[in-house]
């Protein structure tokens, strides 16, 4: 039994341990679907953050008992291997578009972890927290800059939320909070803990 007195806490960590996996497969699948040896190096190198921050997951889970979900494991494993293979028949700007937009969710998912630890006393994974959350920031907008001059773009900002002028998190990579400052990130002026994925505008200059 979870040392955690969370059950909200304890479903994250296991959705975010499977969910983890899911999204490294789906990237050996990306980076098998394309032709341009620098992108499957970028896209490779994602797959192995993902993988870093699975091992992190269960590092963390482990500490209060956790126990791994078989149904989040068999859920995420047919996520990831149908969108591996989609990424092959769904042309170059699907791919690149949905994993931007994962991956703009992701950001909060650890941030979100983060104050559900706060709100039992816990510090001492801020920092892991804070770097996952930052690196799935990274994937975001790498993502981003692969589609942000796409025609197609515009169309599925509107349908799907995510793009030029939208995010799923308020992380701004120009100006980015220090991790004792990170614990703002992801809330909301009427919500303590709003829902992962809640939209907002990305800031401009």
């Amino acid at each position: 039994m979870s040392k955690l007195p969370h059950l909200k806490l304890v479903n994250l960590l296991q959705q975010a341990y499977s969910a983890e996996r899911a999204a490294s497969f789906a990237y050996i699948g990306h980076a098998a679907s394309i032709k341009d040896p620098n992108e499957k190096v970028a896209i490779r190198q994602i797959e192995l953050d993902e993988w870093n921050h699975r091992e992190e997951v269960l590092s963390i889970m482990q500490v209060y008992d956790v126990p791994i979900s078989r149904y989040y494991e068999l859920k995420f494993y047919l996520i990831g291997k149908l969108i591996a293979f989609s990424c092959h028949v769904i042309g170059w700007f699907m791919p690149y578009y949905f994993a931007g937009r994962l991956e703009s969710g992701n950001v909060c998912e650890y941030f979100i972890i983060m104050h559900y630890f706060h709100s039992l006393g816990i510090h001492d994974h801020d920092q892991a927290l804070y770097e996952m959350g930052i690196k799935e920031k990274e994937h975001e907008l790498y993502f981003l800059e692969q589609v942000k001059d796409s025609r197609l773009l515009p169309f599925f900002e509107r349908i799907f939320n995510w793009g030029n002028k939208k995010s799923f998190n308020d992380v701004n990579m120009a100006d980015v909070l220090a991790t004792e400052m990170s614990h703002s990130y992801c809330r909301t002026e009427n919500d303590t803990l709003p829902p992962v994925k809640t939209a907002t505008k990305v800031e401009t200059e």
